[in-house]
């Protein structure tokens, strides 16, 4: 039996102080962050994914944070492998690894020990995207209820790339994803792992706050980071992220760009919908309350004395 590796997770939707709260229990555990973020992965986005900037880090390391070009794809089994090699880096020499992100599919990959083929050019991949093309997504959502109805339940119709994923996973390894993680959870994690969430109990509090990231972001240069994206065209596999795609229809001249902020604002709050939905079903997350206390630093040491 190896020795699991005692990490720190902190999870929770976007614009609820994760970068700032992973810092602070970096440096009282002496710690270095790793990144469990899908898009801070890619070199050309830091505005729109939040990506902490040299003062937001305080000095401490943070990992995994734009060192990809946005032509490049990025899968989950890729994260699970750089992620766990960082993290037994970190640990050999002495420091906690602290996991901050709100990608809930690369964080319970990773804590669950569950491993994909990284098939994502695959035929049957292709074959898939093909059939929603011609057929809608709704087509083969039905075939997933069908074939694995626990992951359909948990995806939204509008997931296309979960969808897609959930059924090539089926019909390049005969199993469901829920099989394949509950294999996956048979052979052991590497992680020893303490879970912290932090969110607001007032969702309007979080929504303001979201609100609030989007006009700092647009004031700090998201319209030209946009737009570069915007050029780069189809090519560019960091093209759909939340932050640049709302911003499209405005340099194409078809909303003004009120409208096109207030899109953003509103998909990016559901999007922390999204996430609060998916980590609310993870009964180990010590949750945090921002509004509810009246110091999140302090709050996290005191849960975290006995780790």
């Amino acid at each position: 039996m190896q020795e699991k590796i005692p990490v720190v997770v902190i999870v929770g939707p976007t614009a609820s102080g994760k970068t700032a709260l992973g810092v602070e229990v970096a440096k009282f555990l002496s710690g270095e962050v790793i990144s469990a973020d899908s898009m801070q992965v890619y070199t050309s986005m830091p505005i729109a994914s939040a990506a902490p900037t040299l003062e937001e880090t305080k000095g401490i390391p943070h990992h995994l944070i734009g060192f990809l070009s946005p032509c490049e794809k990025f899968s989950v089994a890729e994260f699970v492998k750089l992620a766990t090699e960082k993290a037994k880096d970190i640990k050999s020499r002495g420091k906690v690894p602290i996991i901050v992100g709100g990608t809930g599919l690369y964080i319970d990959s990773l804590l669950k020990g569950i491993t994909f083929n990284d098939e994502d050019c695959s035929k049957v991949r292709r074959d898939l995207e093909a059939e929603v093309d011609k057929k809608g997504i709704e087509v083969l959502f039905e075939r997933l209820k069908a074939l694995d109805p626990d992951t359909a339940a948990r995806l939204h119709l509008n997931d296309r790339k979960r969808i897609i994923r959930a059924l090539e996973v089926y019909f390049l390894h005969g199993k469901t994803m829920t099989e394949l993680n509950e294999e996956s959870l048979l052979s052991g994690s590497v992680f020893k792992p303490f879970i912290l969430g932090i969110t607001y109990r007032d969702r309007e509090k979080l929504y303001d706050r979201i609100n609030r990231r989007v006009d700092i972001m647009v004031e700090n240069g998201l319209l030209k980071e946009a737009e570069a994206a915007f050029k780069a065209g189809v090519g560019n596999t960091a093209v759909q992220a939340i932050g640049h795609k709302e911003l499209f229809p405005y340099f194409e001249g078809q909303i003004t760009l009120s409208v096109a902020v207030e899109n953003l604002k509103q998909a990016t709050r559901r999007y922390a919908k999204r996430q609060l939905t998916w980590f609310r079903r993870n009964e180990e997350i010590n949750w945090i309350y921002a509004d509810e206390v009246q110091n999140v630093a302090e709050t996290a040491r005191e849960i975290l004395k006995d780790f």
